[in-house]
């Protein structure tokens, strides 16, 4: 059975940095950050493939990092300067089909984890 744990969220001020982590039972191809606050779908952050290759969407473009450790089917997401606006639950996901930046198209999920950013 497939897991995906996803932790590292908190609380932080405006500015502050924090570092998501997304460990997988197993190796995939594509993983991916997404973010959801109520009442919305699941938004694409950022992903990366098993060789690096990324992508990133424009609000993070610059601040966002994302990065894989292959050897230990981890996946991580960097944030720096943190605004109120990235308030939200951090989803990792993997098992893609077709694009990578439709929520829909992935199997399998992380359970989340809150990200809240005070002005």
């Amino acid at each position: 059975q497939v897991q995906l744990v996803d932790s590292g969220g908190g609380l932080v001020q405006a500015g502050d940095s924090l570092r998501l982590s997304c460990a997988a039972s197993g190796r995939f191809f594509y993983m991916a950050w997404f973010s959801q606050t109520p009442g919305k779908e699941r938004e694409f952050v950022s992903g990366i493939t098993s060789s690096g290759n990324t992508n990133y969407a424009d609000s993070v473009k610059g601040r966002f990092t994302i990065s894989r450790d292959n050897a230990r089917n981890t996946m991580y997401l960097q944030m720096n300067s943190l605004k109120p606006e990235d308030t939200a639950v951090y989803y990792c996901a993997a098992a893609v089909r077709g694009s990578v930046f439709r929520a829909n198209n992935y199997d399998y999920w992380g359970q989340g984890t809150q990200v809240t950013v005070s002005s």
